[in-house]
């Protein structure tokens, strides 16, 4: 057992290019579910994302017997009550893909002015050891509003039509460069990377602890 793996909890790579830049400095090795052949299938069945987050981290931890960090995340929009919520990868019915998902959201907000189309992205990130223990948890948030209409082709999921007011510019017009500083998950991935340090320190000295 490594004790300086670290398994992502999930079978995406792309999710795993900004956490292998961040663990660098501290000789750990990143993995993710695309790496074994035979990972757990985990039900994402939870009532919130902290419960979907810690049931794959947990369960996958012990099933691999490493480390294992994992994120439940989705869009949160106040004028449809917190919709779609832990629902988001599926809003538009078991066959969702971004599109339809984007689709449904818009015809939902078809009738709310800008100034109530405030929203919120979520990212609810926990960490297991080997044993399938939580260690660590963070929750982070990025805040803007849903645009009319998509804008850009960058990201993915809800991206083209989360605006960032301070930018005036949608996640999907921003790219992966800035939305990586600000947003839900890169933020929560900052968070829990250094409490990921604390309880089982680096293997050199004296290095930084991200900033978060």
């Amino acid at each position: 057992m490594d004790s300086h793996l670290l398994v992502l909890g999930s079978h995406n790579r792309g999710k795993a290019a900004e956490l292998v830049a961040l663990l660098a400095p501290y000789g750990w090795e990143l993995r993710t579910l695309a790496d074994y052949s035979q990972p757990l299938n985990v039900s994402e069945d939870g009532a919130t994302f902290a419960e979907n987050a810690a049931r794959k981290a947990c369960q996958q931890a012990l099933h691999l017997r490493a480390w294992v960090l994992a994120e439940d995340s989705g869009l949160e929009v106040d004028a449809l009550c917190g919709e779609p919520g832990i629902h988001s990868a599926r809003y538009a019915g078991p066959q969702a893909n971004d599109a339809t998902n984007m689709q449904r959201l818009l015809a939902q907000l078809a009738h709310v002015g800008p100034e109530s189309r405030t929203a919120r992205y979520v990212c609810h990130a926990t960490l297991a050891d080997p044993a399938g223990q939580v260690r660590a948890e963070v929750e982070a948030y990025c805040r803007g509003r849903i645009a009319a209409a998509p804008r850009g082709q960058a990201g993915f999921g809800y991206d083209p039509v989360f605006e960032v007011p301070e930018y005036h510019r949608t996640f999907g017009e921003l790219g992966d460069a800035v939305k990586s500083v600000l947003s839900h998950r890169g933020r929560a991935l900052r968070q829990l990377i250094r409490q990921l340090v604390s309880v089982c320190p680096p293997c050199g000295a004296g290095t930084q602890l991200p900033a978060t």
